[in-house]
């Protein structure tokens, strides 16, 4: 079961399920109806996505779902909030990890996929060349009147331990950047070079959604939830233009204040 607030700003609202297996299905279910809302409303629909443990438990959830096939998948652009560097295929990537548990099972067109370069992709090992390749597929991609990015309906994130964000993490120079995407050297987290859409990308989604399972990131959601400033907690500089939502597992909601939690 599951229940939901909205947080004190009434700009996000946090949802609570009852564990991580019940959390991914409602997040799978939840993805295909606004996918196919995207797309009754714009004729397309675009989606950023994350990677980790919960995140392929919610892509392989979409995959077995009978909702999957009410997207008409070959009208969706799927797009990466971030990457690790590393050579095409390595099962590291956050691109290996969608394709194996979701993506290579769906009728998509490769043009609308667009996954962050690799380390073995035509900028060589040049982190800072791979990040301004992407921001550029992103500006080509932009919609009219919006220079820099595309149009995205959905961006979904993890929420780190250390409450990082895509590859934003807590006193990094990224959670300072305006540029589109930055290279990333030196994450506290291997490996240690990244690419990474910044706070002002981020926050260019119609909706963001955090989500997060396990005891371990409910300190994380709780300092995030509470105001902090987002260089040192890179989740609370995270904001949806029209929604944002905090999808979590009781016990990574352990610690949220009751006021903006309802679990039934």
């Amino acid at each position: 079961m599951s229940g939901s607030l909205p947080v004190a700003d009434g700009e996000a609202t946090v949802t609570v399920h009852a564990d991580a297996h019940e959390l991914a299905e409602a997040v799978a279910a939840r993805l295909a109806i606004r996918l196919v809302e995207a797309q009754a409303s714009r004729g397309e629909a675009a989606l950023v996505l994350t990677g980790g443990g919960v995140a392929a438990a919610i892509y392989q959830a979409l995959g077995r779902s009978p909702a999957r096939d009410a997207v008409d998948w070959s009208r969706v652009d799927i797009w990466w909030g971030d990457e690790r560097f590393l050579p095409a295929g390595d099962p590291d990537r956050n691109e290996t990890q969608a394709r194996e548990a979701l993506l290579d099972a769906l009728p998509l067109r490769p043009e609308r996929v667009h996954p962050m370069p690799a380390s073995d992709g035509p900028d060589g090992d040049d982190p800072e060349a791979a990040a301004a390749r992407y921001a550029a597929e992103l500006a080509g991609a932009a919609r009219p009147g919006h220079a820099s990015v595309p149009h995205f309906d959905v961006l979904l994130l993890g929420l780190g331990p250390d409450a990082h964000v895509a590859s934003i993490f807590p006193e990094h120079p990224g959670a300072y950047e305006t540029r589109p995407v930055s290279a990333v050297r030196g994450s506290p987290k291997p490996p240690p070079t990244r690419i990474t859409l910044t706070f002002p990308t981020i926050n260019s989604a119609e909706e963001v959604w955090l989500v997060a399972a396990g005891a371990a990131k409910a300190a994380a959601a709780r300092l995030a939830l509470s105001g902090a400033g987002p260089v040192q907690v890179p989740a609370a500089g995270v904001r949806g233009v029209n929604r944002t939502l905090w999808l979590l597992d009781r016990a990574a909601a352990a610690e949220v204040p009751p006021r903006l939690r309802s679990v039934r």
